[in-house]
């Protein structure tokens, strides 16, 4: 008599899709095209992975610059297994202007529907490059994606599950207050616009 093997069950308890809400997927790419003949993605000192701000601190061009482009985060570096935390804190609250060059985009529209419904930090257009991966690492916050470009290699990693985002013009939130990362297996730069939220829809946060 044969054994039957139990598959285990996988939960995306840490992956929010967001009801009722989806954006025109085919205006995004033509903005983000347009937007990529003006500005360029700024990767400070991380390979792979390049940020372009669409929200800033009114009145301070310096809390698009630098660090500011990342944030702080906690790792497990090596074999050790010791926590450590690295970058700056940013009080993600202080940032409610969009920035000018995306004023007269649809990414305006987006960022208007996005900010009504959800208390929102940083918003940015997050780029991975193909065949590279993020480091293993927790945020102080959740992170909201609507993917723009993307491939059936790349997926988001919790824990151990992982899940392809789709994009299709729909809302994520993922719990990123938990270690993750994220991989682009494939050959094609992902393009995500990704938005830090500082009131957790998750039950259990971290």
């Amino acid at each position: 008599m044969e054994t039957a093997i139990k598959k285990p069950m996988v939960s995306f308890e840490d992956f929010y899709e967001v009801p009722d809400l989806k954006f025109d997927i085919n205006r995004l790419r033509t903005d983000l095209e347009n937007i990529l003949k003006e500005k360029k993605f700024n990767s400070p000192g991380v390979t792979n992975f390049g940020a372009i701000p669409l929200n800033q601190i009114p009145n301070d061009e310096d809390s698009i610059k630098g660090n500011n482009i990342r944030g702080k985060y906690w790792t497990i570096a090596d074999e050790t297994g010791k926590e450590v935390s690295r970058d700056i804190d940013i009080d993600e609250s202080k940032y409610t202007k969009l920035v000018p060059e995306f004023e007269k985009t649809y990414f305006k529209e987006v960022y208007e529907a996005l900010s009504q419904k959800f208390k929102l930090g940083r918003v940015r257009l997050l780029l991975k490059q193909p065949r590279s991966t993020l480091s293993w690492h927790k945020d102080p916050e959740c992170r909201l994606h609507v993917p723009i470009i993307t491939n059936p290699g790349c997926s988001m990693v919790i824990e151990n599950v992982a899940k392809h985002l789709p994009a299709d013009g729909r809302v994520w939130i993922t719990n990123n207050t938990k270690y993750h990362n994220f991989f682009n297996g494939g050959e094609q730069a992902r393009i995500h616009l990704v938005a830090c939220v500082l009131e957790s829809p998750f039950k259990n946060n971290g």
